[in-house]
């Protein structure tokens, strides 16, 4: 069979079955719903006020914990509060934006991919790890840097086991909590210096991507450290720093993990030969992806539509509001094509698939 390479500006590269028949038939009846109702895909009105209200709510609740507080019982429900408030600006302002999902112009996706930079992390370095090794190969080993949890796990079936693994079914989801938190004071640096993301190469910022990277490390610490301590004792600034961003971390690991290592994955490997893939790049993104939740309006807004998991993953650059009404025609059309469609009816159910998982990939090979 043919094949179409999926190039990374490197020297290696994956090869992607070519002939994709399902994603061009779904790609033009996509385009067609767009066209025939009038709908936008980007610079949706909803979208704005979506964004203004969550920046609002990170303003006022940063008023609220740092200026008014004054007593613990005051102080943990704000703190509880800002750290859903941080994980909404990434789940919907940041991952649209830097995925040019939020605006036809650039100059706009490229403000509001920023957002994640205000709270901590590089928008640079995540646009590489994220939006180009991990959407371009999700769940392949040694590709896809999200799947890289060693030494301290395994989600894929084809890492290394280590003998403590057989508990991470139980300790991972603390670890949870540190991922936000080893984002913000190690990873980026490490890419940074090493130039590379997870095992794989990526371009290192400079001249105003770096500075941009720096300055926006400097006005986040700022934010959530620096003012703070101007005002309470520095040990209270820290601990309430640390538990923020653990519920941030929690948040956004727990999404990502729902949608790509459960029981319905596939985790395929390429030809060791020639990088070949046996299925074409769509069928590959439907058979390591999961839609959850998909009738929980709640779930919906507060995850910037990433309970639309394979939605997103086929239309990365389409604005997330529009993934309810595009997911009966992705849905009709895995149907027609025999192409499987992944997903768990509630919140709850992909954590008992996630959970499983974890439990079977820590047991000894």
């Amino acid at each position: 069979m043919a094949r179409q390479s999926t190039n990374t500006r490197f020297n290696e590269r994956l090869n992607f079955a070519d002939g994709d028949a399902f994603f061009t038939e779904v790609r033009q009846r996509v385009n067609a719903y767009f066209k025939d109702s009038k709908a936008r895909k980007r610079d949706c009105p909803r979208m704005y006020l979506k964004s203004a209200i969550i920046m609002a709510a990170f303003a006022a609740t940063w008023v609220l914990l740092v200026l008014v507080a004054s007593t613990w019982w005051q102080a943990i429900p704000l703190a509880v509060l800002m750290g859903l408030v941080i994980a909404g600006i990434g789940f919907n302002i940041e991952h649209d934006g830097g995925h040019n999902a939020f605006s036809s112009r650039r100059w706009i996706n490229r403000t509001t991919a920023l957002t994640l930079d205000l709270v901590g992390a590089s928008s640079y370095i995540w646009r590489w790890k994220h939006a180009v090794q991990h959407h371009t190969h999700v769940n392949i080993k040694g590709w896809d840097s999200d799947i890289e949890l060693s030494p301290f796990g395994r989600v894929s079936p084809h890492a290394p086991h280590r003998w403590y693994f057989r508990w991470q079914h139980l300790y991972l989801w603390v670890l949870y909590g540190v991922l936000v938190l080893k984002w913000h004071v190690y990873d980026d640096f490490r890419c940074i210096i090493t130039g590379k993301i997870g095992d794989r190469p990526f371009p290192r910022p400079k001249g105003w991507a770096l500075a941009e990277l720096l300055l926006g490390k400097a006005v986040s610490f700022a934010i959530f450290i620096g003012i703070p301590m101007i005002f309470h004792p520095i040990w209270v600034v820290l601990v309430f720093y640390v538990f923020t961003f653990a519920i941030v971390g929690l948040l956004l690991s727990v999404v990502f993990q729902l949608a790509h290592c459960v029981e319905t994955a596939e985790f395929p490997q390429p030809d060791p030969e020639d990088g070949s893939m046996r299925n074409s790049w769509a069928v590959h993104q439907l058979e390591n992806t999961a839609n959850f939740a998909r009738n929980s309006r709640l779930v919906t807004w507060f995850l910037g539509g990433l309970n639309y998991q394979i939605e997103h993953h086929l239309f990365p650059s389409i604005c997330h509001t529009n993934y309810p009404a595009i997911a009966a025609i992705v849905r009709q059309t895995c149907e027609e094509f025999e192409v499987k469609y992944n997903e768990f009816p509630t919140f709850l159910a992909g954590i008992a698939s996630h959970y499983r998982w974890l439990k079977r990939h820590g047991q000894p090979a």
